[in-house]
């Protein structure tokens, strides 16, 4: 068919396939006939977009374009007996196409033209022809043109071989493809397919080839080189058609097994029914949400619920998608624990024992757990208890609330809140929204199958917040006590009595918890460890542990208390133990290649050998407050990560401008405790003739090591005031010393937190004399034996004592 429009025709020599030299020998040109008396030498030349068309075949050919159709019309009523038909080839509909150098002239058989039709020509195809030349190209096509017929077949025999070749891969197609017998018909019918040309232009024109591929085999003239593309065409149809027969087979056989399976399932279902031993889907899901809820005790609200829903179920078409949304939100009704709870141990002896098993120290928090159960005892419930667990990370927070649901009896569930922002997690989805689902609380108590489980909200003082909501907000209706009895979940949107959980949070520092939920909980406070109880844990539970873990036994590893004392001062100094475990399987990795490569059956590690298994040590003997130096004092800090101790340094430089400044990344309230003492210093030194003259004539700076760590806090306020008093003085403050304490404009030491992991870190660095302010005794005091044993406390109230204590004889 051609197109619409009326394109410039250019001759395309570069879709020809190049000829050959025996193409163009004398026999060639001898079978060459010229038959001006047979067809006519000039020709009107209808182009072919589609593909090209062979001698021997009949077919209708349309005429879209509008000039040429006229020019048709005009003609035929006086001479037009035959024309030309040539392809053209382009690479779109809008290109204009290259006109081939080679065609078939055509007899026009009959023209019909319809109204608001094109017109159609049914053409009879004769014989080939090649454009000698074009003679017009605007507003139709015109060119003289000269014929060839084929001749000189060549070897007959050969030519047999090649069409018994194509009859038979005919025949499988056939058999392969319906569509190609009635082709087969009519072609037969028309030409004569013993001719071996004939029978190439015909197995040609019967495949799906492109018309550049077929216009190729009508340009062959040699009939064994035409019929030998011919049948590689063929072939190429018939592997084709076997591989859309072997995707129709398979696509057959899955409908046939589908079909198989889906009769047998509707017969059994049948079968079932007259037996009476199955019902209808939709009434096996009621009756087993019946089966459910006569073990639940519901409450009013959640019956009347359940049963509209199961009303509204039993109405629905299970085809409708309204009926899965049901069916899912009976699931969840019907599968909680309504009125279902474990039974307490409130046993106080067994909780005592499980307590320390699992954990070594932390004397305060195991006594503060006992008199929660003890309470729990005399109530017979521990309804309204939330517990918060607040320390640096490896205390063991985690686990504690494991040992307290295993004191309990109770199931433990236990989630993180870290990074959480969607207010959702925590109070569900609505059930408008697709894939909606209850929150965490719901799953918890879903997945515990009891209404009374321990669940663990780790991280809390990490949560956050976003434009999906506040999940602290949401947070304060579950933590309350008296309002989570009527907890309302937004996807389930009945009230769920969660006041028998035990709620146990988890947290690193204060700071970021929000205080109205903070106010809703009960403080217990983990402070970490003395190097004493490090060295028992690491013995007692996470040697034995990794051992395990690393496939040895006891007996394979020599690792003194010594060693491990080494390994605790050395490369573990923080709060936690998790650094401490990671050492130890450090360790035990590098002892494990010994056993394997050397072949030993013991490996022993002595204290010198350590840094071979753990490189070099971490922390270096302090020996900064053992040999003091002049405006250099050790001051006990309080961070997330526990307690710590910290050198606050000043010096001096003579200067015509006086000043003072502050290093050390230090936040507004240190940089303020910075000023007060630097101010305080000066007035109390001023009077002094020996020094009267220091601060006029020095440039002060002040500085606090770790300068890449963020240090906030009033609690250094006396350590600076002594760094600076020291500095103008001359004077060092005495060994084995350390100080916390907010000093006033007006010199009195104001009270500190954190006296007990300030303790601690003292302790861990091996500071024998702390200086508290007087306030802070009562905090002391209450302090365990292990962790005071050989420290000599010093209690101020004003700045005048501190100076006694720090520089006496001043």
């Amino acid at each position: 068919m051609n197109d619409n429009s009326d394109p410039e025709v250019k001759v395309s020599t570069d879709i020809l396939e190049p000829k050959e030299e025996s193409e163009t020998s004398e026999a060639e040109d001898k079978s060459i006939i010229i038959a001006s008396d047979l067809f006519p030498e000039q020709l009107l030349i209808v182009p072919l977009y589609d593909r090209p068309l062979f001698p021997k075949m009949m077919l209708p050919v349309i005429i879209s374009d509008e000039e040429l159709e006229q020019h048709m019309m005009k003609v035929m009523k006086d001479s037009l007996k035959y024309i030309g038909l040539v392809f053209s080839f382009r690479e779109n509909e809008e290109d204009e196409g290259k006109l081939s150098e080679t065609g078939v002239v055509a007899k026009i058989v009959q023209a019909s033209k319809q109204a608001n039709a094109p017109l159609q020509v049914v053409v009879q195809v004769m014989e080939r022809f090649e454009i000698v030349k074009l003679q017009k190209e605007k507003p139709v096509i015109q060119a003289r043109v000269r014929y060839w017929y084929d001749s000189d077949p060549g070897s007959e025999e050969e030519l047999k071989a090649y069409s018994v070749s194509i009859i038979n891969a005919i025949k499988e197609l056939v058999q392969l493809n319906p569509l190609f017998k009635e082709e087969l018909g009519l072609l037969m019918g028309r030409g004569n397919l013993k001719e071996p040309g004939t029978l190439a232009d015909f197995s040609a024109s019967m495949t799906t080839a492109s018309g550049k591929e077929l216009q190729k085999i009508l340009e062959t003239r040699r009939i064994k080189q035409r019929i030998e593309k011919a049948l590689i065409l063929l072939k190429h149809e018939l592997e084709v058609s076997k591989l859309q027969s072997r995707i129709s087979q398979k696509i057959e056989e899955r409908m046939s097994q589908q079909q198989r399976e889906f009769f047998l399932r509707e017969q059994l279902k049948e079968i079932k029914k007259e037996l009476g031993l199955s019902k209808e889907g939709k009434e096996t899901e009621v009756e087993k949400y019946l089966a459910r809820i006569r073990k639940l005790k519901l409450t009013e609200e959640a019956r009347e619920r359940i049963d509209e829903e199961i009303e509204k179920l039993r109405l629905i078409e299970p085809a409708s998608p309204e009926y899965n949304v049901s069916r899912a939100y009976l699931d969840w009704l019907t599968i909680l624990p309504w009125g279902v709870y474990s039974k307490d141990f409130f046993d106080l002896k067994r909780a005592r024992r499980i307590l320390d098993r699992d954990h070594f120290g932390l004397k305060d928090v195991k006594d503060r757990i006992l008199e929660l159960i003890s309470v729990g005892i005399i109530n017979n419930d521990l309804a309204g208890t939330i517990v918060l667990l607040v320390g640096p990370p490896g205390t063991g927070k985690t686990s504690i609330g494991q040992s307290i649901a295993k004191s309990l009896g109770r199931k433990f569930y236990r989630f993180s809140l870290g990074g959480m922002r969607d207010e959702a997690e925590i109070k569900g989805h609505r059930r408008t929204y697709i894939g909606a689902l209850p929150g965490k609380f719901i799953n918890a108590i879903k997945t515990c199958k009891t209404s009374n489980p321990v669940i663990m909200l780790d991280e809390i003082d990490k949560i956050g917040a976003s434009f999906q909501g506040d999940p602290a907000s949401a947070l304060l209706e579950v933590l309350d006590p008296e309002q989570n009895k009527d907890f309302l979940d937004h996807y389930l949107d009945v009230r769920f009595d969660l006041s028998k959980v035990l709620f146990i949070c988890t947290a690193n520092t204060l700071e970021t918890i929000p205080a109205p939920l903070l106010d809703r909980m009960e403080q217990i406070r983990l402070s970490g460890y003395i190097l004493e109880e490090k060295l028992e844990i690491a013995r007692r539970h996470l040697l034995p542990k990794q051992l395990k873990m690393h496939g040895l036994k006891r007996s394979q590893l020599s690792l003194p208390k010594t060693v491990l004392r080494e390994m605790i001062d050395g490369y573990a100094r923080e709060a936690g133990v998790r650094s401490l475990e990671n050492n130890i399987k450090k360790l035990l990795r590098k002892a494990a290649r010994k056993i394997v490569e050397d072949g030993q059956e013991k490996v022993s590690i002595s204290r010198s050998e350590l840094p071979d298994y753990l490189g070099q040590r971490m922390f270096a003997e302090e020996t900064r407050f053992k040999k003091p130096k002049i405006g250099v004092i050790t001051g006990l800090a309080y961070t997330a990560m526990g307690g710590a101790t910290l050198h606050i340094e000043a010096t001096s430089v003579e200067a015509k401008n006086p000043g003072f400044k502050q290093t050390g990344q230090l936040g507004d309230v240190m940089v303020e405790s910075s000023e007060i003492a630097y101010t305080f210093i000066r007035a109390r030194l001023n009077p002094q003739k020996k020094t009267e003259k220091f601060f006029d004539r020095n440039h002060i700076h002040l500085h606090v090591p770790a300068g890449a760590t963020p240090k906030d806090g009033p609690s250094a306020g006396i350590t600076m005031a002594c760094a600076l008093y020291s500095l103008a003085k001359q004077k060092p403050i005495i060994p084995n010393l350390a100080m916390t304490g907010e000093l006033t404009l007006t010199g009195l030491v104001m009270p500190i937190g954190g006296v007990k992991e300030k303790t601690i870190a003292a302790r861990r660095a091996g500071v024998t004399q702390l200086l508290f302010p007087d306030e802070n005794r009562k905090d002391y005091e209450e302090l365990d034996e292990s962790i005071t044993e050989g420290i000599t406390p010093y209690f101020v109230k004003n700045f005048d004592e501190v100076l006694k204590i720090g520089f006496p004889g001043t």
